[in-house]
């Protein structure tokens, strides 16, 4: 088994490692070299043809591709600790926040990166302007966070660490590294990643 992956500050690898490391399970990685076209290479298309990382790489030569589903496939092998929860409400909440992870904060991180950050510009084609709308676009979304974190919980879903706090933790610090920093006036966002960030896996 292998996982083809990309140093950081790649945040989708990263939530493949910060996962692996909370189960306690060790698979060798593999860097791809993005920044060196890697990703484009006809050996890793074969394996995505997308272009992406992570993708797993099994014994019988099966990947699979996408961050949650390769999560997802560790997680049906090695179910503790459980970390999409284990009952229904559990986890249909663990859902609805890695997609508000992905779709609040991941995909307007995303866009500035693409169109607005310097380190992209010679890869595609920027459209800045927009890029840039992005920052207030981040901003509100974690002034948003701010206010669901006012209630004390400690983790995203509740009093439970999962795979929601991976997504999130990976995102905004992702953030951090293009430039879009957490506001200081949203201290429970800071106070959460604070937690985060203390967890020895945050090193993965």
């Amino acid at each position: 088994m292998k996982l083809y992956g990309e140093a950081m500050p790649a945040p989708n690898p990263r939530r493949v490692r910060i996962f692996l490391a909370e189960k306690g399970l060790s698979v060798p990685e593999i860097p791809i070299g993005m920044r060196q076209g890697g990703h484009r290479s006809p050996e890793h298309l074969a394996r995505n043809s997308l272009g992406q990382v992570p993708t797993l790489e099994l014994e019988d030569g099966t990947t699979i591709s996408e961050t949650v589903a390769i999560c997802r496939y560790f997680e049906v092998l090695h179910p503790d600790p459980p970390l999409f929860g284990v009952t229904a409400l559990e986890q249909a909440n663990v859902e609805m926040w890695i997609r508000r992870a992905e779709f609040r904060l991941m995909v307007p991180v995303g866009m500035f990166w693409r169109h607005a950050h310097p380190l992209t510009a010679r890869l595609l084609k920027q459209n800045v302007e927009f890029g840039e709308s992005n920052r207030e676009v981040v901003e509100r979304a974690q002034l948003w966070l701010h206010k669901e974190l006012a209630d004390g919980r400690p983790y995203l879903t509740g009093d439970t660490y999962t795979m929601a706090d991976i997504t999130g933790q990976t995102t905004l610090d992702f953030a951090d590294f293009t430039g879009l920093h957490t506001p200081a006036e949203a201290k429970h966002v800071l106070a959460w990643r604070e937690r985060m960030a203390a967890r020895p896996s945050a090193s993965a």
